[in-house]
């Protein structure tokens, strides 16, 4: 089963790094996010990637060409300009780049990739998630309820605590974090859809979260498998500070592999 990533917007929300690069190239400990949400899928066995490319995205073709290269120790003889191959940590990946456009919307993407997608069931997400969901359950989820898509909810990371204040002396009553039962499910990508989702996609124009979705709420083709452990999406500066705190723990959540 490939697996669909989103990586064409243009991540304005983290204007800071996304004014050089696209946002799936932004990085967490030394590698951009991109390559973190495919580590997670291939830890399950799935290497077969279609990328969807459109803002400033020459960059991400040209990482996945140079990659083997750069993952190599190699030894370069001037003179006749051969290279030799020492050793190679490059990943067991078939990546295919498409450029989907610079203003596509989700939908518009998807419907620009399905000719690589063989007539078969494909898995989606957005190219600026991480999460420690397992896969291969998403996918006997989806194969088990046996409708058209499946998406993954998850609930987001608490940010702030909450604190009861006297109204009086302004003294702290109550102290309590942020309570991830509390917060209500959010769309967190790591969908698997069937062909048929194709019939739901009328324009290029739309977006896959609003009608296409809608339409296959009425027609009762849509399930969520409910994640309840780590997902964070990484929108803002704050986020990608959050995420590469974790990294450097050594215990980021979604490190899988």
């Amino acid at each position: 089963m490939k697996v669909v990533i989103l990586a064409g917007g243009r991540g304005s929300r983290l204007s800071e790094e996304t004014n050089i690069k696209p946002k799936p190239m932004v990085e967490v400990g030394n590698y951009p996010i991109l390559w973190h949400i495919m580590k997670i899928y291939s830890r399950y066995g799935y290497n077969d990637f279609v990328i969807c490319c459109g803002y400033k995205g020459e960059m991400i073709k040209q990482y996945f060409a140079d990659y083997y290269m750069r993952m190599s120790d190699i030894t370069v003889n001037l003179s006749d300009n051969s290279v030799k191959i020492h050793q190679s940590e490059a990943e067991p990946w078939n990546v295919t780049l498409a450029d989907t456009g610079l203003n596509a919307n989700t939908a518009g993407r998807i419907m620009k990739v399905r000719k690589y997608l063989n007539n078969e069931p494909f898995m989606l997400t957005y190219g600026d998630g991480v999460s420690d969901v397992d896969i291969n359950k998403v996918v006997e989820f989806h194969k088990k309820n046996k409708k058209i898509a499946t998406i993954t909810a998850a609930k987001p990371a608490g940010r702030w605590g909450t604190i009861q204040i006297s109204e009086d002396q302004n003294v702290v009553e109550t102290f309590q974090e942020k309570n991830k039962t509390n917060e209500a499910w959010v769309n967190s990508g790591f969908a698997v859809f069937e062909q048929d989702i194709f019939q739901y996609l009328m324009s290029e124009s739309e977006q896959l979260e609003r009608e296409p979705y809608e339409r296959l709420v009425d027609a009762k083709q849509i399930d969520a498998y409910k994640h309840y452990g780590f997902w964070h999406a990484m929108d803002t500066v704050n986020d990608r500070e959050v995420l590469e705190e974790y990294w450097k723990t050594g215990h980021a959540p979604w490190k899988v592999w």
